[in-house]
Parts: C-alpha cells; structure tokens; sequence
C-alpha cells in the first residue's frame, strides 16, 4: 500500500512539474546587454546646469513640494539634478550613460571595453570610478506565467471581510483603522522590485489606482515589466488588493507606483544605482511611502562584496540614499532579509540604513521565524525595526492565485500599507514622527532586541497615541 501511494505520488509530482513548466519555463540566453561594464561616476559638483533652488517646481512635483511643506522640509543642493553639462562632456567621449544620481552625484556608464575610461581621464569634474558590474556571458531568462481569471472558490469565505488576509491585518492590529476609513486613501505608495508578472491581467489588480505609469531603471530595461518575476506581483498583491470575502490589502484606497529597480538575472552593486534613481524618481513624485522589499550583500563579483563593518548606513550608496528618504518627507519600509539561517545571518543593506522602518518576519503566533535576518548595525543600532507575519503571508502569485509564501519580502509590505493609512489619520505629523509612533506603539518596545527590534506593531495604538 505506501508503495503505491510513494508511486502514485511520483506520478502526481511529475504531472505537477510538467504543468510548472509550460507555464513558467527557464531558459539560458546569451546576457541582452552584451559583453559589457558598469561604472560609477562620482562627480565634483553640480556646475553648468539650469536648475536654481529658487525655482525647484523645474525639477519636483506640485505633490512633492507639498509634502516637504506640511513637514517644513527645504529643497538643497542634493535636490538639483546632476549637471547636464558635465553629462554632455562625458558623452561626447563615446560614454553610454545608462543612470543617474541626483542625491549622490553619480553616473552609472556602460563601456564595451574597459580602455574606454581612460578617454574620461582629462575630465577634472570627475573625482572617482568604481567598476560596478562586468556582464555575465549568459542568464537564466523567466517566461511569462498564464494568470487564472478568477480566484478558486475554496478561497472565499463567507464570515470573514478580509478573506485570507484577516490574521496578517489583525496581528497589526490594523482592521479598526479599516473601519474608521483610514485605508489608505490619498497616500502615494511606491514598489520597488523585480518585476509584476500579469498584474496588467490579474482581475485583482484592475481596481488598484495607479498614480503614473511604471517605469524601469534596471539595464537594459525590460520589454514589459509585467512580463518579469511576479514576486512585485505579491508584494503588490498585500497591499493594494481589494477583494472581499478573499483577500484585502493593507492600503487598499491608496494610489500607487510601479519601480523596476531590481535585476532578477545578475546580483551587482549597480542594482544599488538603480535603487538610488528610483528613489529620486519616487521624490519626484511626491511619493509619501516606498516599500522596498529588496536587499543586498553577496554580489556576482564576490571582491564588491562588503563586509557587516559597512553597515552603519552610510558606507554603501544604497544605504547612504536610503538614509535620505525621511529627510525628504518619505518614509521607508525595506524588507530585513532571509538570511538568519545562513553564514550571514544579518540584515541586508539597504536595511542598516538611519530613519527607516527594518521589518523582520514572524509566525502567526508572534514568533520569529528563524530565516529573519538580524541586527544590530554596526554602529549598534537596533536592527529590524518592528515585525509582521512572513511565516507565512497569504499573497496573490503571478498566476493569479492566492498562495502562502515566505519572506521578509511580504511582511513589509504589510507594514507599508498601515504606515500609509496611520499617516491618512494623522496628517500632520512628519516622516519621523510617523516612524516613531510605529516603533513606539510595539509589543516589545520597552525590551528591544536585535531579533524583534521593537516588536510587532499595534497601529491603533499608534493612532491613539498621536492624537
């Protein structure tokens, strides 16, 4: 008998695998940006542009003037754009540039060779370079999953609103909030990650509002970000979903912005450019909230790797721009890591990064789970922030299906969304403030650690407690 039930299960699993990969096959191709490196420009100043700070609406949103005036933020030097004169002189030397920083005043370039560099040698505005990638001879390439229309009727329930979401909601206590109307509505929420395979196809995702089209920083840029990795697809999925009876997001009123910005295919410090010009874009905006669920430490190029000594959150660019979010009225929440099983076992970068909300992962009963990356920095900060549930988080995957996955990657978000909808009741109080409430109203906030941080947060606490 357990013969032919090992048999039967052979049978199942190889159907199972079969279905798998029609729908989600891999293949190896050559790399689409050719044989090439990345380099970081570091630049001297910010001369030859037309950018005054007296004039910033040239180069900021109406939106995001308006955010920096309710928190009393001025516009600074790090707010003009990088010299588009120093960018012309670099491209009249054959220079592909391929980004930007406005905030760190870099370029990231593309050269076939590099002997190339040596044309830029004569330019004085330039202070540094720094290689940043050399492009792999091939990638394993993802295809495009096919997207159910509908959800399979098992996920429905008839006693509860929020459906498959109502424990991830509740643990942060952030369902009176719901009730009170706060959800979000008016707050600009960026997702920054790989890809959000079949979101434009999901019916799931057809009532979510959308501030601008999505845009992409990763080179070469995608044909079609809905056609890349779907894990933005479940980040997306627990908090703007909107699906009663199934599955409700965290802020399913607020409005929001697609960011490619992580490469799924290579691990390089150039992903921490991309990052830097997706923040920038998010400012931009007039974004009020990024949710990051990205993280990085072990590169391609093991000798970029850095070592835990960088992460006092101004060493790495990543975490250096990460730094600057709240001082530009945003609020960050990055995901901690999934590496507290392994060698590294610490937080990622940019998740050492100052004045950010760190989330780690905890089971349905409030324990850690133990791939949660831990603290502290090392300048000894407590490290993550706070936790929600990511052992396990239901999400909606790339086919259109509501599934339970792992990660720091989904209790981010999580957090994300009640940040955005206590910042809709309490719109008078500033990034920091907000951050502080979150921190303030959790469960271990009196005894924290380098495993829970604060603890697990109780937003309707947190909304008392700023009134």
């Amino acid at each position: 008998m357990k013969k032919s039930l090992a048999i039967l299960a052979v049978l199942l699993m190889t159907v199972v695998c079969s279905v798998f990969a029609k729908t989600e096959a891999i293949q190896r191709i050559s790399y689409p940006g050719g044989k090439c490196f990345f380099y970081r420009l570091y630049l001297r100043d910010k001369k030859g542009g037309p950018y005054t700070l007296s004039q910033p609406d040239s180069f900021l949103s109406r939106r995001a003037l308006e955010r920096r005036l309710r928190q009393h933020i001025a516009v600074d030097s790090t707010d003009l754009p990088v010299s588009p004169l120093y960018m012309s002189m670099v491209r009249v030397k054959g220079i592909e540039i391929i980004g930007k920083s406005k905030w760190n005043n870099t370029l990231l370039i593309r050269v076939a060779t590099e002997k190339q560099l040596k044309s830029l040698d004569n330019l004085d505005f330039i202070t540094k370079k720094l290689k940043v990638f050399t492009a792999p001879d091939s990638i394993n390439r993802r295809t495009r999953t096919v997207a159910r229309k509908e959800f399979s009727s098992w996920n429905r329930s008839e006693t509860e609103e929020y459906g498959t979401t109502t424990l991830q909601i509740n643990q942060l206590d952030g369902m009176p909030l719901h009730t009170a109307n706060y959800r979000g509505k008016g707050k600009l929420i960026a997702v920054f990650d790989g890809g959000f395979m079949n979101v434009d196809r999901i019916p799931a995702f057809h009532n979510v509002r959308f501030a601008a089209h999505p845009r992409d920083f990763v080179y070469p840029r995608a044909k079609n970000i809905y056609q890349e990795m779907d894990h933005g697809t479940m980040v997306l999925s627990t908090l703007a979903a909107n699906e009663p009876h199934y599955f409700i997001g965290t802020a399913p009123d607020a409005e929001y912005v697609l960011v490619r910005c992580e490469d799924e295919y290579t691990e390089s410090r150039a992903e921490e450019d991309y990052w830097a010009e997706a923040a920038e874009y998010a400012d931009s905006l007039g974004v009020d909230v990024i949710n990051s669920s990205l993280g990085y430490h072990d590169f391609d190029d093991k000798s970029s790797n850095y070592p835990y000594s960088a992460q006092d959150g101004m060493t790495a660019l990543i975490s250096r721009t990460a730094s600057m979010v709240a001082r530009k009225g945003m609020i960050l929440v990055n995901s901690a890591g999934n590496d507290g099983m392994g060698s590294w076992k610490r937080i990622n970068f940019p998740a050492d990064a100052r004045d950010i909300l760190t989330v780690g992962a905890v089971d349905e009963d409030g324990v850690n789970a133990p791939f949660s990356s831990v603290g502290p920095t090392a300048d000894g900060r407590i490290k993550p922030d706070c936790m929600a549930l990511g052992s396990s988080t239901s999400v909606i995957s790339g086919r259109g299906s509501i599934i339970n996955d792992m990660g720091t990657s989904f209790s981010a978000p999580l957090v994300a969304g009640l940040v955005a909808c206590l910042w809709q009741a309490l719109p008078d109080k500033n990034a920091l403030q907000i951050m502080d409430l979150v921190r303030r109203s959790s469960n271990r906030y009196t005894t924290p650690d380098n495993v829970y941080g604060y603890g697990i947060p109780d937003f309707w606490k947190a909304l008392k407690m700023g009134r």
